[in-house]
C-alpha cells in the first residue's frame, strides 16, 4: 500500500506564509504527478498545484504567483510554498499522487489525509 503523510498547515494572519509538505511512502516505484487540492467549507474540491516528475508545475489561477509547488523525487515528497496568503484561501488541503506501485504498470491515484489552513483577516 501506499501512504501520504501531510503537514505543515496551520493558522496564519492574512499577509503570511505556510510551507505544506507531503511525503508518500510503501512500495512505491514511482510517483507520476504529485500535487495539492483544497476544499473550503460547501465548495467543492478543487486543484491548486501540480507537479510532473519531469519537472513541469500548473497552478490554479487564484494562486498563481503566491505558491510555489516543488518536490523531492528522491524522498517521494513534495511541498507547497504559500506566501501573501489571504482568507480565501482558508480550506483543507488535501495531497495527491499519481503512484505506480511495485509490480504494477498503471498509476494509482492516492490522497492524503489533509491539513487545515486557516488565514485571519
Amino acid at each position: 500500500q501506499v501512504q501520504l503523510v501531510e503537514s505543515g498547515g496551520g493558522l496564519v494572519q492574512a499577509g503570511g506564509s505556510l510551507r505544506l509538505s507531503c511525503a508518500a511512502s510503501g512500495s512505491i516505484s514511482s510517483t507520476v504527478t504529485m500535487g495539492w487540492y483544497r476544499q473550503a467549507p460547501g465548495k467543492r474540491r478543487e486543484l491548486v498545484a501540480g507537479l510532473t516528475s519531469g519537472g513541469r508545475p500548473t497552478y490554479s489561477d487564484s494562486v498563481k504567483g503566491r505558491f510555489t509547488i516543488s518536490r523531492d523525487n528522491a524522498k517521494n515528497t513534495v511541498y507547497l510554498q504559500m506566501n501573501s496568503l489571504k482568507p480565501e484561501d482558508t480550506a483543507v488541503y488535501y495531497c495527491h499522487a499519481d503512484v505506480i506501485r511495485g509490480g504494477y504498470q498503471y498509476p494509482y491515484t492516492y490522497w492524503g489525509q489533509g491539513t487545515q489552513v486557516t488565514v485571519s483577516s
